[in-house]
């Protein structure tokens, strides 16, 4: 089977292979950066990236803004000709802000998700000759629907879709009910989802690609995806054990230590289902143990600091520097088949040459 380039607005890649961002500081520009020179699409996520900052806790939404361009602009000295893009979370109380940075800064590519990126065309308005792509990440084929019926509006629909399924890591767009049921299918999603879209592809005669995401391991894994009818595919937790995921090695070994039964559900403080890595840490949370002082970010919108019952920015920067009694790690649900830490060319290496063998 050949492997097949993917095509994102007037962005084009050898591979339909994109990173998943993954925040607080897991994928940066040394990933992102790393994953473009092998042939992908690198992902910056901008959620609290401003961490990384010293003025961080004074201003934290100014801090992320300036660090955003940072980070895409050290990814566009390292790459040069690649494509680059970003991840960001419209319920990220700085969202807006942080569009208008990417869009600034040059990013090729805007992955948006937990909610729907509604607005998003009506900000790229405001820099006309921009040629970012703009791709809303959805759980569902009713998400779809609802974003083409608006963006028309604005004479513009999404350059793709990335369909997040429920094997994903991080927030996840199901209910915990749905989540533990494990009765989604997401082939039956990317079916139903290129249904939804094609009337308005056929109506403005544009193609709009579907990427899927979550659960996706391997090469063979990459293989049925397209078969069955996707563009590409998004990973995230394949690329946490790389030498170049910019999270501190303690974060990386947590993957490797983990069993199958230790990625598990979690409830967490924005009002979304998550499935992450149980710890030490995690497990105090379920017992009550651990209780914010204050909110020191103001970073979601549906984060109700009164009622939390940690500061999850808080948790996932000391898990990102190593600090895992103070914090835990977000995961796939594959993040235990992970043993060793490999270079990102490695696995890129791996993957297309199962992808090659695949029947």
């Amino acid at each position: 089977m050949k492997i097949p380039k993917l095509k994102i607005g007037v962005h084009e890649v050898e591979f339909p292979i994109i990173q998943g961002g993954m925040g607080v500081g897991v994928s940066l520009s040394g990933l992102a950066s790393s994953v473009t020179k092998c042939g992908g699409i690198g992902v910056i996520s901008g959620a609290s990236i401003g961490f990384l900052s010293e003025d961080f806790r004074k201003n934290p939404h100014l801090s992320n803004i300036n660090m955003l361009k940072k980070e895409i602009s050290k990814a566009r000295d390292v790459i040069r000709d690649g494509v680059v893009g970003v991840n960001l979370m419209v319920a990220q109380t700085d969202y807006e802000n942080l569009v208008k940075a990417s869009l600034e800064a040059g990013a090729d590519i805007i992955f948006s998700g937990a909610g729907l990126p509604l607005n998003l065309p009506k900000l790229k308005q405001l820099y006309p000759e921009n040629k970012t792509a703009l791709v809303p990440i959805i759980s569902s084929p009713r998400a779809a629907k609802i974003i083409c019926k608006k963006w028309i509006r604005y004479n513009l629909l999404p350059d793709a879709f990335v369909l997040e399924g429920p094997k994903a890591g991080g927030h996840l767009g199901y209910s915990l009910e749905e989540l533990k049921e494990g009765k989604i299918d997401i082939i039956g999603l990317l079916k139903q989802t290129k249904e939804a879209i094609s009337p308005y592809e056929a109506e403005y005669g544009k193609k709009i690609p579907v990427i899927v995401a979550g659960g996706v391991y391997s090469g063979e894994d990459i293989a049925n995806m397209i078969k069955n009818g996707a563009s590409g595919v998004q990973m995230a937790t394949r690329f946490v054990t790389t030498d170049e995921c910019d999270a501190s090695i303690k974060f990386k070994e947590e993957y490797i230590r983990a069993k199958k039964q230790d990625i598990v559900f979690i409830k967490s403080p924005v009002g979304l289902p998550g499935r992450a890595i149980r710890n030490k840490f995690l497990e105090l949370v379920e017992k009550g143990e651990k209780m914010p002082v204050k909110c020191p970010y103001h970073c979601i919108k549906t984060c109700n600091p009164k009622k939390a019952p940690y500061c999850i920015s808080l948790a996932l920067i000391n898990a990102q520097k190593g600090d895992l009694d103070n914090g835990f790690a977000f995961a796939g649900e594959n993040a235990y088949r992970a043993t060793k830490i490999i270079r990102v060319k490695e696995l890129f290496d791996e993957l297309i040459g199962d992808f090659l063998k695949a029947k």
